[in-house]
């Protein structure tokens, strides 16, 4: 009889990559899986799942009241529906889980993918941020299977809690390149050099603004796709410095075809910058992304990133940056094309190792073990 694992997300379960890839990863070491989010007003449809779905229609959507409202809908789901492992994503699952876990004497595996306390969105809210913090210091000692997103992260949690942290980068699947459309397909021009921004959390300090107004000076095209806090800003600016022309903005799409316009691009860019802990030792997914489609990648001087650019040479780093730093890189790139088809083909070659059947072997033993106790 398969043994039963509940997932936890808070989001809306639509672009979660990493969330889905672990939920198929469950399936392929024998487990029966059920994921649990929310849906929003704007979200998009599930894609078929070969796993149960369970997506909350919640009352409140942000603040105090929808934290609030999450954690007791979460907690009476767990309570109704019994499990042999309980998957907590983020800390903002993890009191549910762990309760539910202890009150059924089960499993509790957490994935911490970012280091949540020192979000942006903690900041200016001591409060929030020390009942976060206490959640995290009552619970993480006490779990056995834990695991996060890179190395400078998994540090941190070692030395406060001193407990074992696997370390899976948010790499994806190897990419279907059959399925490629062309350009004129997607209505993109083809005789231009595109850079592109992805993401599914392009919010504040995450470098979108500095892209817009660098495109003032670029002779290229700027794509930006995918979803954030200051989308509506985005917009707003694009058309406020008369960029129509240069920059193209497409809201979230599914991951499919999110990648068939990644895989058309010329050049990736991640732009985070180093406001706060939690983005000094991130290792955002859409550098990934940008490796499996074949196309280098454009970034700030991140701790994470910078060890990805320079073990595979697959990219170049702006070190001083501002728009107009930004834009003098970007133009250097278009321009040297010799340096550019070196960082293509090493990009094609990372492709090949920067994969998740590479990446989750010793998750994929965690889970054997855990299943087969």
């Amino acid at each position: 009889m398969k043994k039963k694992v509940i997932v936890s997300v808070i989001n809306d379960l639509a672009t979660d990559q990493r969330v889905h890839k672990t939920c198929l990863l469950l399936m392929d070491c024998g487990a029966e899986v059920t994921l649990v989010g929310r849906i929003l007003k704007n979200s998009l449809t599930l894609t078929d799942r070969p796993y149960q779905t369970k997506r909350m229609n919640l009352i409140f959507s942000k603040g105090l009241f929808f934290y609030a409202e999450f954690q007791v809908r979460l907690f009476l789901f767990l309570l109704t529906n019994k499990a042999d492992i309980y998957f907590s994503n983020d800390l903002d699952t993890l009191l549910p889980n762990f309760l539910i876990s202890r009150i059924r004497r089960k499993y509790t595996i957490y994935d911490s993918h970012e280091y949540f306390t020192e979000v942006p969105e903690l900041q200016n809210s001591s409060f929030k941020k020390s009942i976060w913090k206490k959640i995290e210091k009552f619970i993480v000692p006490k779990l056995d299977y834990c695991l996060t997103v890179n190395d400078s992260i998994a540090e941190l949690f070692r030395k406060e809690y001193k407990n074992k942290w696997l370390v899976v980068r948010n790499v994806p699947r190897k990419f279907n390149f059959n399925l490629k459309k062309t350009r004129n397909e997607l209505n993109m021009p083809e005789d231009k050099f595109i850079f592109i921004l992805q993401g599914s959390g392009i919010n504040i300090d995450r470098g979108a603004d500095e892209a817009i107004e660098a495109m003032q000076w670029v002779n290229g095209i700027l794509y930006i796709i995918g979803s954030g806090d200051i989308f509506p800003l985005l917009k707003s600016k694009i058309k406020e410095l008369n960029l129509q022309n240069k920059i193209v903005i497409i809201d979230k799409i599914p991951f499919i075809d999110l990648m068939q316009y990644t895989t058309n691009c010329n050049m990736g860019i991640t732009l985070d910058k180093d406001t706060n802990i939690n983005y000094k030792y991130s290792l955002p997914n859409k550098i990934f992304d940008y490796i499996q489609a074949g196309i280098p990648v454009l970034g700030t001087n991140l701790i994470e990133f910078k060890k990805v650019v320079d073990e595979y040479n697959i990219g170049e780093i702006i070190i001083d940056f501002n728009s107009k730093n930004l834009a003098q890189k970007m133009n250097e790139i278009i321009l040297d094309e010799i340096k550019y088809k070196e960082l293509k083909e090493n990009t094609l070659k990372a492709s090949n190792e920067l994969i998740w059947e590479n990446e989750t072997k010793d998750l994929k033993k965690m889970f054997y073990i855990l299943l087969n106790k």
